[in-house]
C-alpha cells in the first residue's frame, strides 16, 4: 500500500483534485474564448444573473447598468446555435458554467435583444444628440454670418481692386475670384523684404483707409466650429437617430401587444421615452434642413454655387483666412514694436553720446582754465616785481617757487599786486 504522501504525488493535490471533478461535473457547450471573455464581463457588472434580468425587465430604473456595459452586454447575446444547445441540456441547469448558465436565463426574456438595444439606445439619445446639434448650428449661424457680413464684402471689394492693380494690364478687371484664391494672398511675398507678404500689406492699407473692416472677425464667430463639420457624417449620425427612434417604436407595438410581466416596464417607460425624443428629434431635422439651405445659399452668394464643397472645406478656406488675417496683424503690430524700441534706443544713444562729449567738454575746460589761471598769475608776480624794482634784487625763479610753496599766501600777493596796480 502507498504512503499518503506518495498517493497524493500520483494523483495530485487535494485542490487539483477538487478542481479537476469541479470541471467534470460542469456543462459548457459555448466557444471557450467567448465564454471566458463573458465571464470578465460579469465580474465587472458585480450583479447576479436575477439582477441583471430583473434591471433589463425594468429598463435600469436603479442605474445599475452602465452604458458601456450595456454596450459588452449586447456583444454576449445569445446567437440561436446557443439557444438551440442551451435548451437541449436546461434540464442540466445546476451543471452549467457560469457563462452558459447566464446566456441561457438571458434567451428566457422575451425580445432579450431588442429591448437590451431599446435600453442602450434611451440611454446614449441624449448624448447624441448633444453631439450632432451644435455641429448643425454650427453651419447655420456660419452661413448667416458669411451672407450678412458688410465688413467681409468690403475686405473683398479691397482685395479684388488690389489683384486688379497688379493684373494691370494682363488680367485686370476682373469682376470677382474664387473663394479657394482668397487664401493664396498669405503666399504673394515681397520681392524686398520676404517676410513682408500682400497680406500685410492689405492690413496696412486696412488700416490707413479703412479702420473698420478690421473688426471683420467679430461678425464671423462660428467660423472655426463650422469648419470641422463634416456634412455627409452628420446626416448619416441623423439617420441613425431615425432609425433608431423607428426601431424602438416597433418594439414598443410589439411589447403592447404581449402579457407582460409584473415586474415588466418597457412599455411605460419607453412610450414616454418616444414622445419627448421625438419632439427633440424633430427639431433637429428642421435645423437640418434649414442649415443645408442656408449653406446652398452661401455657396451661391459666392459664386460657388456649381462646385461640390462641403461645409468644413467651404468653412475651411475662411476661417484659415482669418487666422492668417490675426497672424499677420500680430507681426506688423511686432514690427512697429522692434522699430519703436530701435528708435527708442537710438535715441537713448545718442542722449548718451551727446552727455559724454559734454562731460569731456566741461573737463577740458575745467583743464584750461586752471592753466589759465596759473599762467596769468606768474606774469602778475613778473609784473609787480618790475614795479617795485625787486627782480633787480631778487632771482625770478625764487618768486615762482615761492608762490607755489603756499596756497594760502596767494590772497596776500594778489591784494599787493592790486595795491601796486592802485598806486602805479
Amino acid at each position: 500500500m502507498l504512503p499518503l504522501d506518495s498517493l497524493q504525488k500520483e494523483l495530485g493535490s487535494t485542490e487539483d483534485i477538487y478542481l479537476a471533478s469541479r470541471k467534470v461535473k460542469e456543462l459548457s457547450v459555448i466557444d471557450g474564448r467567448r465564454a471566458q471573455n463573458c465571464i470578465i464581463l460579469l465580474s465587472k457588472l458585480k450583479l447576479s444573473n436575477e439582477e441583471i434580468r430583473q434591471a433589463i425587465l425594468k429598463m435600469d430604473e436603479q442605474e445599475d447598468l452602465a452604458k458601456d456595459m450595456l454596450e459588452q452586454l449586447l456583444k454576449f447575446i445569445p446567437e440561436k446555435s446557443d439557444v438551440d444547445l442551451l435548451e437541449e441540456h436546461k434540464h442540466e441547469l445546476e451543471r452549467m458554467a457560469r457563462a452558459d448558465r447566464f446566456l441561457y436565463e438571458m434567451s428566457r426574456i422575451d425580445h432579450y435583444q431588442q429591448r437590451l438595444q431599446a435600453l442602450f439606445f434611451k440611454k446614449k439619445f441624449q448624448d447624441r444628440l448633444t453631439e450632432a446639434k451644435p455641429k448643425v448650428e454650427a453651419i447655420l449661424l456660419a452661413s448667416r454670418e458669411l451672407t450678412r457680413s458688410k465688413r467681409l464684402k468690403q475686405m473683398l471689394e479691397v482685395v479684388l481692386a488690389i489683384g486688379n492693380f497688379m493684373n494691370k494690364g494682363q488680367r485686370g478687371g476682373a469682376y470677382g475670384f474664387r473663394v479657394a484664391s482668397l487664401n493664396k494672398i498669405a503666399d504673394t511675398k515681397s520681392s524686398i523684404d520676404r517676410n513682408i507678404s500682400l497680406l500685410h500689406y492689405l492690413i496696412m492699407i486696412l488700416e490707413k483707409h479703412f479702420p473698420d473692416i478690421l473688426n471683420m472677425p467679430s461678425e464671423l464667430q462660428h467660423l472655426p466650429e463650422a469648419a470641422k463639420v463634416n456634412l455627409a457624417e452628420l446626416e448619416k449620425e441623423v439617420s441613425n437617430l431615425r432609425r433608431g427612434l423607428r426601431a424602438v417604436e416597433v418594439e414598443l407595438e410589439y411589447q403592447r401587444r404581449q402579457v407582460r410581466e409584473p415586474n415588466d416596464k418597457f412599455v411605460p417607460v419607453m412610450s414616454d421615452f418616444i414622445t419627448v425624443s421625438s419632439f427633440s428629434f424633430s427639431e433637429l431635422e428642421d435645423q437640418l434642413n434649414e442649415a443645408r439651405d442656408k449653406f446652398a445659399k452661401a455657396l451661391m452668394h459666392f459664386g460657388e454655387h456649381d462646385s461640390k464643397m462641403q461645409p468644413d472645406e467651404f468653412f475651411g478656406i475662411f476661417d484659415t483666412f482669418l487666422q492668417s488675417f490675426s497672424e499677420a496683424r500680430q507681426d506688423l503690430e511686432a514690427m512697429r514694436r522692434r522699430k519703436e524700441e530701435e528708435e527708442r534706443r537710438a535715441r537713448m544713444e545718442a542722449m548718451l553720446k551727446e552727455q559724454r562729449e559734454r562731460e569731456r567738454w566741461q573737463r577740458q575746460r575745467k583743464v584750461l582754465a586752471s592753466s589759465t589761471l596759473e599762467e596769468g598769475g606768474e606774469f602778475d608776480d613778473l609784473v609787480s616785481a618790475l614795479r617795485s624794482g625787486e627782480v633787480f634784487d631778487k632771482d625770478l625763479s625764487k618768486l615762482k617757487r615761492s608762490r607755489k610753496r603756499s596756497g594760502s599766501q596767494a590772497p596776500e600777493a594778489t591784494r599787493e599786486r592790486a595795491i601796486n596796480r592802485l598806486n602805479y
